[in-house]
């Protein structure tokens, strides 16, 4: 005899509510997104006895309550919207409300079973929160510079007055950023082993300590596609089409392209594989993207095995030691 089938949970998360369903039943159940209603709503899952728990990231939002289930020693997967939209409409789902997307999130938990993922821990989230700071002011004071090429002196000491002080707060972030990693022992040794690469500054080390903390744990290929550097095949039948990068992590990748075009000029292992691939004949944006998968390997291995670039530069200097 066979016992009653799992239980999953979907719980569609918004600024304000949390709508609840399952594979039980139909029915969908609202509560409000505040500790309160996480507790009764906590309360009502756990009579279920669900074998999981989906929620989608919704930047931040759900944050609170996925914690208050990990609290309660609850199963919940934090999992990417993308991928469940996509699951939505290859089942045919394509209305969305949020009773719908409740019950959709509860299917794609029993067709999919996606790992046990949490929201990281309130120390990373902060880390994370100033790396995303860093970038924002840097995006306005880029819109701020080019707005003064073509000011006119009336508006010029304004815009001069907002680009010191983007500059100003940005010094700012980034020494809040290395205070941060500094106080943390496990950060700084991480930040030490990361920065010992030619090509890596202390921001990129502070970007993957927060928005990588899988950096050490993960082999070369899984790395690879967590990031999105991983080179995905375009074939069919006879078809043979050209590979390219897709997916993963953008806010990485955008520190791993700064990364790899410095390392282009100053790493020694990075410049000579780049220079091989372009002697190949390889387009130097194809070249690059190499470089990229090539540097975050690179960082992998030594995050994995404890060391600095003095002490293990002979060894990664080969792709597949890495």
């Amino acid at each position: 005899m066979t016992g009653p089938a799992p239980v999953y949970v979907g719980v569609d998360v918004s600024k304000d509510f949390l709508d609840f369903a399952s594979t039980l039943t139909s029915e969908v159940h609202r509560e409000r997104n505040t500790p309160a209603g996480w507790m009764r709503l906590a309360a009502r899952i756990r009579q279920l006895e669900p074998e999981r728990i989906v929620l989608e990231a919704t930047g931040g939002y759900e944050r609170g309550f996925a914690l208050a289930l990990a609290a309660a020693a609850m199963p919940v997967a934090v999992v990417n919207p993308r991928q469940v939209r996509y699951f939505a409409r290859g089942t045919g789902r394509l209305a969305k409300t949020d009773a719908i997307d409740a019950r959709i999130l509860a299917a794609f938990g029993e067709a999919v079973r996606p790992a046990l993922r949490l929201p990281v821990d309130e120390a990373t989230y902060e880390l994370k929160s100033l790396v995303q700071r860093r970038v924002q002011l840097k995006q306005t004071l880029r819109r701020e510079e080019n707005r003064l090429l073509q000011a006119s002196p009336a508006a010029r000491p304004n815009l001069e007055e907002s680009i010191s002080a983007h500059r100003q707060w940005i010094k700012d972030v980034e020494q809040a950023l290395l205070q941060r990693i500094q106080a943390d022992e496990n950060w700084r040794e991480k930040a030490k082993q990361l920065v010992s690469v030619p090509g890596t500054g202390p921001v990129i080390a502070a970007t993957l300590l927060a928005g990588l903390p899988e950096l050490g744990t993960l082999n070369r290929w899984q790395v690879a596609a967590l990031v999105g550097v991983a080179p995905l095949n375009h074939d069919s039948g006879q078809f043979r089409g050209r590979r390219a990068i897709w997916g993963g992590r953008s806010e990485l990748r955008s520190m791993l392209y700064m990364g790899a075009l410095v390392a282009t000029r100053h790493n020694p292992v990075i410049k000579a594989f780049y220079q091989r691939l372009l002697a190949a004949g390889k387009p130097p944006k194809v070249a690059l993207t190499a470089c990229m998968r090539k540097l975050l390997i690179m960082l992998n291995a030594l995050v994995r095995d404890g060391c600095t670039w003095q002490c293990n530069a002979s060894r990664l200097a080969t792709q597949d030691s890495c």
